[in-house]
């Protein structure tokens, strides 16, 4: 049954896609110590206490300016001088983006009763082979929601979010696209089932992978305190590496999953050690800001998600 459709020339002045930063990159990591210890604060820290902390993640200051001003110049951050110092705050897009993700990430993984319908969102559009850069953000958005491709322009998901889909397809320009939600038959053998879309064993490898890597830091914490600045720096690339997963990770519903899914306990471990990190990592956040602004120091707190 069509759920949604659009046709339509694709617009020529199309808007410019939402900026996306690369796992440990510089705006990526600025993202995340804003996420992580400056939510929902609206005052702006100085640029000087910015660029010191990215020093920690051996970040240059020629580097952690540079990010900066590219973050300015995509919209996510706001600069005011006052005399010879910067100061930079989350612009309202900004705050937007990391809203969206932060519920993305808090949301992501929670147990939930398995009363999958059987129906699955489609969504098939067209996009010039030409434009590759609207091709390549089409299918970061489109992972980002959960979606990926069966066929290389036919796209599907197990949730309910073609509407979300034919959004991203819309801000990018895409207007020849065609939304459907259907369910799958039974299937021959010879077929290829809905589920194929997603390289299940490579998900499975990599919450392996995880668990091996973080679990060490996780045992660390049981036997001691781990000093501020190495808090701040695995804490960070802890949530670094696990917001990636909802972008690789459909969740698809149980019956669908391989037996011993391993994400339950990558959750769990994921959970632990960034709770237990918050504190150290929130003192030298704290620390660096009282050197540069502090006025602005007992602002400073760490981020917890709240569990199931």
């Amino acid at each position: 049954m069509a759920a949604a459709a659009g046709r339509g020339p694709e617009r020529s002045g199309r808007r410019a896609a939402s900026p996306r930063t690369r796992q440990g990159s510089p705006p990526s990591l600025l993202l995340t110590l804003l996420g992580d210890y400056w939510w929902g604060q609206t005052e702006p820290l100085p640029s000087a206490a910015l660029v010191e902390l990215l020093a920690d993640f051996g970040v240059s200051d020629v580097a952690a300016r540079a990010a900066l001003s590219r973050m300015v110049k995509h919209g996510l951050l706001t600069s005011t001088r006052e005399g010879r110092h910067t100061f930079y705050a989350m612009s309202a897009r900004g705050q937007d983006v990391m809203r969206r993700g932060a519920v993305r990430i808090v949301d992501f993984g929670r147990t939930r009763p398995d009363d999958w319908d059987g129906r699955w969102s489609l969504v098939a559009f067209s996009v010039p082979e030409a434009n590759r850069s609207v091709r390549e953000a089409l299918r970061t958005r489109l992972r980002w929601l959960g979606f990926a491709p069966l066929y290389d322009a036919l796209w599907l998901s197990p949730h309910a979010r073609h509407d979300q889909a034919l959004a991203e397809l819309a801000d990018l320009g895409v207007t020849n696209a065609t939304a459907f939600v259907a369910t799958s038959p039974d299937l021959p053998g010879t077929a290829v089932p809905p589920q194929s879309a997603w390289d299940l064993t490579g998900l499975v490898e990599r919450y392996r992978a995880f668990v091996d890597e973080w679990r060490p830091t996780h045992a660390a914490l049981g036997k001691g305190a781990i000093p501020p600045v190495d808090a701040l720096v695995r804490r960070t690339e802890l949530m670094d590496a696990w917001r990636a997963f909802p972008g690789l990770d459909p969740d698809l519903p149980g019956r669908l999953l391989p037996a011993d899914w391993p994400r339950p306990e990558a959750r769990e471990l994921f959970l632990d050690t960034y709770e237990q990190l918050g504190a150290p990592a929130s003192v030298r956040v704290r620390q660096v800001v009282a050197e540069h602004a502090p006025e602005l120091a007992d602002r400073v707190a760490p981020f917890l998600i709240t569990r199931d």
